[in-house]
């Protein structure tokens, strides 16, 4: 069913609102999941504050051209089914979500994603930066190693008190 000019002018410009929005875009081929793998995976995308949003390309397309930092983007991946993860919190949120959805399941296709200066990403890029950690691991990472050396000496200290009793 053909979709109306108003509703393809409202997307576009819902589109357009989101990509401004978005630190990363990323996307995926989706051909072969169900219903439900969907739902699984919008409902993970939205516990991590990750939009999912499955649109025409050509409408993505009109979209970023209204977009000065997408204008030059290159947009010649962006075909087949896709469906997009656009992430506003976080600036690798998209692709974690994708990246780990992807993991468990094989007919999800990372295929690249645009980051919010209009930089394209391969699908390589878009997996390493799905798995680096994130800013709260890294936190707490950097966290326990200030605290191991602190630990380390109490620890020491406590041995050699109780060697003198």
């Amino acid at each position: 069913m053909a979709i109306s000019k108003d509703k393809k002018n409202t997307l576009v410009a819902d589109l357009t609102a989101l990509l401004n929005d978005s630190k990363m875009v990323a996307y995926a081929k989706y051909e072969g999941l169900t219903v439900a793998e969907l739902q699984e995976l919008r409902k993970m995308a939205r516990e991590a504050g990750v939009k999912i949003k499955v649109v025409k390309n050509r409408l993505v397309r009109v979209a970023m051209k209204e977009i000065a930092a997408y204008k030059d983007t290159d947009t010649t991946g962006l075909t087949g089914q896709l469906l997009y993860a656009l992430g506003t919190d976080e600036d690798f949120d998209a692709a974690k979500v994708l990246t780990k959805f992807a993991k468990t399941h094989a007919k999800m296709e990372l295929i690249g994603g645009f980051k919010d200066d209009g930089a394209s990403l391969s699908k390589e890029e878009v997996t390493t930066l799905g798995n680096l950690p994130t800013k709260n691991e890294l936190i707490a990472q950097v966290v326990d190693t200030l605290l191991s050396g602190i630990n380390g000496i109490v620890s020491g200290l406590e041995n050699r008190e109780e060697k003198s009793n």
